[in-house]
C-alpha cells in the first residue's frame, strides 16, 4: 500500500474542518464553479459573495445565461469590474450550449478552448467540479509553494512560474494516486493561502504543515515570495458632466468602442467625460462639441478617486442642467430616472458619480 504524503493528508484534513462557507461550494456543479472562478479573478471574496448570489438568481443555469442578451449580463455584473470577464463568460455559455449541448467538457484541453478560460480556470473546473487531478496556480498557491519550497526567484519570472506549475502538478497527481480527492487537494492550497499563509503577517503557528515549510523553518515567511518592483503607477484626471433634464432624468451615454483617452470599459452606460489635463480649466468647449447639446453647469466640483490596474484616476464631476429637448446624436444615449440609471450596466466609477448626481439634486 502506498504511503500517503503527510503534507497532503494533513492539509486536506485541515481544509475539510476549516473551509469557509462560500455560496459556490455547496455543490461541485461545473456551471457554479465556473461562474465563481471567473468572478474571483482579481476580485476579493467579500466583493463576490453577494454579486454571485444575485447573478445566479438571475441566471440559475448555463442555458439561462446563454439565452440572455449582453446588456442584461453586463447589468448583472455591474460592480465587479473588468467587464471583459462578463463578455467572455456570456460567449463561453453560448459555445457550451451550442457545441456541447449545454454540457461542460470534462478535460482541461477542451475547457481551454472556451472563451475566457485559461490554464488556471480550466484546471479549477476540472478538479473542483469533476475531481480530476488537474493542477491550478493562483496568487495564494504561488505564495504557499514559494514558502514551502524556499523559492528565491522573482515569483513572477517565467522560471519561477514554470517551477510552481510543476509543483502544483506533482501535488495534485501524487495526492490523487494516494487516494485523496483532487478537489480537496487544490482547494486546500487556496484556502491555506487565504486564511493562514497570508501575504502579510502569516500565521505560521496555525499552519497544519508548518514543520514541512522551509520558510517557517528559516524564519523567512515574511520575505517570500519575492517580487521585483512594479512599474510606477500612472495618474490620470477625467472630467465628467452629470446633466439632468427638466424631468429629473440624467443623460447617460454608451461608447461602442474603447477610447484611448478613457480607461473606463466601453459598452457600459456612463456619464459623458473627457480627459482633464492638469493646470487647465475643464474642457467645456470640447464637451459641448462632443455632445452637440445645450446645457448649463453648476460651479461646484466633486472629486473622487478610482483605481484601475496600474492607474490612479481622479474623477471630477460637474453637475448641470440640459437645456431644450434635442437628442444626443453622435452615439448611443438615454435619459434615465435615478432608479433606471442605477440599474443599467455600468462601472463602479459611474456608480460613484451617479450617487453624487442624485444626492446633489435632493439638497
Amino acid at each position: 500500500m502506498a504511503v500517503k504524503s503527510p503534507r497532503a493528508e494533513a492539509l486536506t484534513a485541515w481544509f475539510r474542518q476549516n473551509a469557509r462557507d462560500l455560496p459556490w461550494r455547496g455543490t461541485p456543479d461545473p456551471y457554479r464553479v465556473w461562474v465563481s472562478e471567473i468572478m474571483l479573478q482579481q476580485t476579493r471574496v467579500e466583493a463576490v459573495r453577494d454579486k454571485y448570489r444575485a447573478f445566479m438568481a438571475k441566471f440559475p443555469t448555463l442555458r439561462a445565461l446563454a439565452d440572455a442578451d449582453e446588456p442584461a449580463v453586463l447589468a448583472a455584473w455591474s460592480g465587479l469590474g473588468y467587464y471583459r470577464r462578463a463578455r467572455m463568460l456570456h460567449a463561453a455559455a453560448r459555445v457550451v450550449a451550442s457545441r456541447h449541448d449545454g454540457v461542460f467538457p470534462r478535460d482541461v484541453a477542451a475547457l481551454e478552448e472556451l472563451p475566457g478560460i485559461g490554464r488556471y480556470t480550466a484546471g479549477a473546473i476540472a478538479s473542483i467540479a469533476f475531481n480530476q487531478p488537474a493542477p491550478i496556480v493562483d496568487g495564494n498557491i504561488e505564495r504557499v509553494f514559494a514558502r514551502w519550497h524556499g523559492i528565491d526567484e522573482d515569483i513572477r519570472s517565467p522560471a519561477a512560474r514554470r517551477r510552481v506549475w510543476e509543483l502544483a502538478r506533482q501535488w495534485v497527481e501524487d495526492g490523487a494516486r494516494d487516494g485523496l480527492a483532487p478537489r480537496d487537494l487544490n482547494q486546500s492550497l487556496m484556502e491555506l493561502g487565504a486564511l493562514v499563509c497570508t501575504p502579510r503577517g502569516p500565521r505560521c503557528g496555525e499552519c497544519p504543515v508548518q514543520t514541512l515549510c522551509r520558510a517557517a523553518r528559516d524564519g523567512r515567511a515574511e520575505e517570500l515570495p519575492r517580487r521585483a518592483p512594479r512599474a510606477p503607477r500612472r495618474d490620470l484626471r477625467l472630467w465628467f458632466v452629470g446633466l439632468v433634464d427638466s424631468n429629473g432624468k440624467v443623460l447617460l451615454v454608451r461608447r461602442r468602442l474603447a477610447r484611448s483617452d478613457s480607461p473606463l470599459p466601453c459598452g457600459l452606460w456612463e456619464l459623458p467625460h473627457l480627459p482633464w489635463p492638469a493646470d487647465q480649466p475643464p474642457p467645456l468647449a470640447a464637451m459641448r462639441k462632443l455632445l452637440g447639446l445645450r446645457f448649463d453647469l453648476h460651479p461646484d466640483l466633486f472629486t473622487t478617486r478610482h483605481s484601475i490596474m496600474d492607474m490612479d484616476i481622479a474623477l471630477t464631476l460637474q453637475t448641470g442642467t440640459l437645456v431644450g429637448s434635442a437628442r444626443f446624436a453622435p452615439g448611443w444615449s438615454r435619459r434615465c430616472t435615478a432608479r433606471q440609471a442605477m440599474s443599467v450596466a455600468q462601472s463602479s466609477a459611474t456608480t460613484k458619480l451617479l450617487r453624487h448626481v442624485f444626492a446633489s439634486r435632493r439638497e
